[in-house]
């Protein structure tokens, strides 16, 4: 028996729909629309609450509801297996037979310092706050302050494990640090903590921030990091109220709009717990135009009795959209798609900012990964496939 467990592998998913739980024990009659805010309430300010019910003065520009204004959007199978696999703990990972060093750990009691920089933990909370050209375009810090189970860019960093997992969260000086270290990223992208309970709100210096957030995308993926940090580390509870900052924004004031696909595509579904990305999907539903073109929304199959199929100008809200012309379709598809013309390859803009960020890292290992981004599957296989995984099994429904 002892050999059959061992030799037994987690059969992965294939499609997109396999990697997403979000609506498998959920059905519209059972929790309205109306209740959508009702999980959020509790980590959410007053001051933002007050922001999501509307400014009247909010002149902010507005998507339009043309269909043939709109792109055409398909899910992210990359962005959908990677966030299962994080969700799900890494299945199929076999353990490192290298010494658990515990390097995360004590670089975060300012024992080691990051490599290859040589910069200890102190001096970047204390003399790098508010220094945002230094936060910006250094890339090697980011995977010291918020460590995974899966390797990034900086190959010296290491990768967390189980053991330092539970060492890190009963470790009180490492824990304020590493508050105090999302506290000094929230405050690059314009925000500021509220309070312990993880709630967030914006800084005084809001506008300058987004504005260049909105335009500085390769940070999209520094805030995936971000938050599944947060999960790994016992912050769990700190993403949604950061999730929904960023969905109010996006959708709501239209100061970050560039940050939209982002936050539905990778940042809800790097939460855990299924009740609490349905509450941020509805909030999103609400606000997202053009309506028809939500595609994070339950299946058409529980709303009407839709069959299993999609069909041609119908997102996963189950509203049908009219069918767009050949040339319209044409023109979408050529706006809204990176194309590899040597490869072949599609990829949506943040899996292209992935691939993009890998080949100026100089990722090793990845022959072939230049310009015109050929390889890009292995490239991302390789981010999304290594790490400590398979241990930290918590009891969290997913």
């Amino acid at each position: 028996m002892g050999n059959l467990l061992g030799s037994w592998r987690f059969k992965e998913p294939s499609t997109v729909e396999e990697c997403d739980s979000t609506w498998g024990s959920d059905s519209e009659s059972d929790e309205p629309a109306a209740e959508d805010d009702s999980g959020i309430s509790e980590t959410v300010s007053p001051a933002d609450s007050d922001r999501a019910a509307g400014d009247p003065g909010d002149t902010s520009p507005q998507l339009t509801d043309s269909p043939a204004s709109v792109p055409k959007m398909k899910r992210s199978f990359y962005a959908a297996r990677d966030l299962y696999k994080y969700r799900h703990s890494y299945p199929n990972f076999r353990k490192s037979r290298q010494p658990n060093e515990y390097r995360n750990l004590r670089f975060y009691l300012n024992k080691i310092p990051l490599v290859p920089d040589g910069i200890y933990i102190e001096e970047i909370l204390t003399k790098w706050r508010g220094d945002y050209d230094k936060l910006e375009h250094n890339h090697t810090y980011i995977q010291w302050l918020f460590p995974l189970r899966e390797q990034g860019l900086n190959f010296y960093a290491h990768e967390l494990t189980q053991d330092e997992i539970k060492e890190f969260q009963s470790t009180r000086e490492a824990k304020r640090r590493f508050l105090a270290a999302y506290s000094l990223m929230l405050d690059f992208y314009g925000l500021k903590l509220l309070d312990k309970s993880g709630n967030v709100a914006r800084a005084s210096n809001w506008q300058e921030r987004f504005q260049h957030l909105n335009e500085s995308q390769h940070n999209y993926l520094r805030i995936t990091r971000i938050l599944k940090s947060l999960g790994e580390l016992g912050y769990e509870a700190f993403k949604a109220p950061l999730v929904h900052l960023f969905l109010e924004e996006s959708l709501c004031h239209n100061t970050l709009p560039n940050m939209q696909h982002s936050v539905l595509e990778y940042y809800v579904y790097t939460i855990r717990l299924p009740a609490t990305r349905r509450r941020l999907l509805r909030y999103a539903r609400q606000h997202y135009r053009p309506a028809h073109a939500f595609l994070w929304g339950p299946p058409p199959k529980r709303r009407g009795g839709a069959g299993t199929g999609g069909s041609a100008g119908a997102g996963s809200s189950g509203i049908r959209a009219p069918a767009p012309t050949p040339e319209q379709q044409r023109r979408e598809e050529e706006s809204t798609t990176f194309t590899s013309a040597s490869s072949g390859i599609f990829v949506s803009s943040h899996d292209a900012m992935v691939c993009q960020d890998l080949a100026g890292g100089g990722l090793k290992g990845c022959a072939g990964l230049g310009s015109n981004m050929a390889g890009l599957d292995g490239a991302l296989m390789m981010v999304g496939a290594r790490g400590e995984r398979n241990e930290y099994n918590e009891m969290v429904p997913l």
